[in-house]
């Protein structure tokens, strides 16, 4: 007898069916059906029972009616407002490359501290998805995408009149707080409106504005800075914010399944106040580094921040001596390659990571959310640290001339936009009643590894040369890929077993 189909949300752990002992027995299996629906049909086949003592009924969660909530065309709008926010912080943390010795006498100073202020950017960039991910989760996304975004543009304004050095890093600190709270939200929100199996593809768009973001904002810096004053920077930075207020008030809808906030009703101050504590306690993002799976990808995502940070970054001062370029907009039209090849891969990337997933339920006849790490593992442990190492040495012993080097920054751009949709998706689906928390410590880790490149990447390209910083970035990248292919092969037990010492553990407390 087939077992019966019933659509039960993706997080809902797949039920166990026993069939009853008989000679004969027929077994459903599940086969993709490739259409727009991805509907799943039921195949029917003999099979003696000694073959299948359990019959395993997986749910991929394409058939959940919460996913239909809105049309096709109403999410490719929230995708493209999500977008076009998630764009705002990254554009703000290179802008300002293009203008550092601008900036610098300015405050009197050196472009290396200049640096550090763009490291501070990223280190608080980093440390932002621990409050935004669970404020997500409990009072819901939208309102907190209009909060972040109120305060982003208000941050921005002092930052361009800010007086002093000092002012002027705590308004860029500031500002960084609130920009990251777009990549979580924007991330949580395509998982609430996306299916498993869409979701690369949607993300792949999403991801365009955090990559392409810190490839073009160089050029934009450059051409400001060029004809006007760098202050001028971030008064574009608030007119481009101000506009971010106006698509999360009336372009986001609130697409959150169940907000955390509903389990307050009914409870005493005291009970709420410590819920709340439970909730927003940053070290709760932090604590999911215990499971092996995420510690991995999150230091497989940061390889890619790494590298793309510290190849950004000291652009102008590596390659217009190199190439005897004189103003800084020539210098900053080299942006413009990486920022290329993030716009060429998008269209690609996340429907490559899909296309992966579909590939694998075929063959298992079930989703595992691992299955996607699959889509990115040659570009992360091959194409990029390639192009990085040609990269490197060929501005190190100045061969090439103009054209090699805008090649490879455009094929590893490329690349990127198929590593990304695959990681930032597997943290969507790995734990989905708890996916905006993954996301944010993901992010924790990446920019803390991005401040990291920013602040040392000048000093060491002055000390090693860089062609060696290029390759030390290589070998992050292979160990990157590394630790992505051990995720993608024992990720899954990996989970499994810290889940049931979890449970053993609470079970051992309960009955104490």
């Amino acid at each position: 007898m087939a077992p019966q189909h019933n659509p039960v949300p993706a997080s809902t752990a797949a039920p166990q069916i026993n069939e009853e002992p008989e000679k004969q027995t027929q077994y459903a299996s599940i086969v993709l059906e490739a259409d727009r629906r991805l509907q799943l049909q039921l195949t029917i086949s003999s099979i003696s029972h000694d073959d299948m003592a359990h019959a395993t009924h997986v749910v991929t969660g394409d058939m959940d009616e919460v996913y239909n909530k809105f049309s096709e065309r109403r999410k490719m709008i929230i995708v493209a407002a999500m977008s076009f926010c998630s764009f705002l912080a990254p554009v703000s943390s290179t802008t300002v490359l293009s203008a550092v010795p601008e900036v610098a006498a300015t405050y009197n100073t050196d472009g290396s501290i200049i640096n550090i202020s763009n490291a501070l950017y990223m280190l608080f960039m980093g440390i932002s998805p621990c409050f935004y991910g669970p404020y997500g989760n409990i009072y819901g996304r939208k309102w907190v995408s209009v909060a972040s975004a109120a305060l982003f543009t208000a941050f921005s304004i002092g930052t361009a009149l800010a007086p002093n050095l000092a002012s002027f890093f705590v308004f860029r600190i500031l500002t960084a707080f609130q920009g990251t709270a777009f990549l979580v939200i924007g991330s949580a929100v395509i998982g609430d409106i996306y299916k498993p199996t869409e979701r690369g593809t949607a993300l792949g768009w999403f991801m365009s504005g955090t990559l392409i973001g810190p490839a073009l904002g160089p050029f934009i810096g450059g051409i400001i800075v060029t004809f006007h004053s760098w202050r001028d920077i971030f008064w574009l930075q608030t007119a481009l914010a101000g506009t971010a207020v106006v698509l999360c008030f009336f372009v986001q809808p609130e697409t959150i399944h169940v907000k955390r906030s509903t389990e307050l009703e009914g409870l005493k101050p005291s009970e709420k106040a410590h819920k709340m504590w439970q909730w927003l306690n940053p070290f709760r993002v932090i604590r999911l580094y215990c499971y092996p799976n995420l510690f991995l990808v999150a230091l497989s995502s940061s390889s890619l921040v790494w590298n793309m940070y510290s190849l950004l970054t000291p652009i102008r001062y590596v390659l217009n001596p190199r190439l005897n370029l004189s103003t800084p907009l020539q210098g900053s039209l080299f942006y413009i390659a990486p920022g290329c090849g993030y716009l060429f891969g998008t269209f690609f990337g996340g429907r490559y990571a899909d296309h992966t997933v579909k590939k694998y339920i075929r063959i298992r006849g079930h989703r595992e959310a691992e299955d996607r790490l699959r889509s990115c593992l040659w570009f992360l442990g091959g194409v990029i640290p390639a192009c990085m190492l040609i990269y490197g040495w060929s501005v190190e012993k100045r061969v090439g001339g103009i054209a090699l080097p805008v090649i490879m920054m455009f094929l590893q751009g490329v690349a990127q936009l198929f590593c990304f949709p695959s990681l930032n998706t597997y943290c969507l689906d790995v734990m989905q009643g708890r996916s905006a928390e993954v996301v944010a410590g993901n992010y924790f880790m990446r920019y803390m590894f991005a401040a990291g490149g920013s602040a040392v990447v000048l000093p060491a390209v002055r000390a090693i040369g860089v062609g060696w910083f290029s390759t030390i970035s290589a070998l992050f990248l292979v160990f990157g890929a590394s630790a992505t292919y051990g995720t993608a092969l024992y990720g899954k037990g990996w989970r499994e077993a810290i889940d049931a010492k979890k449970a053993a553990k609470k079970e051992g407390e309960n009955q104490a």
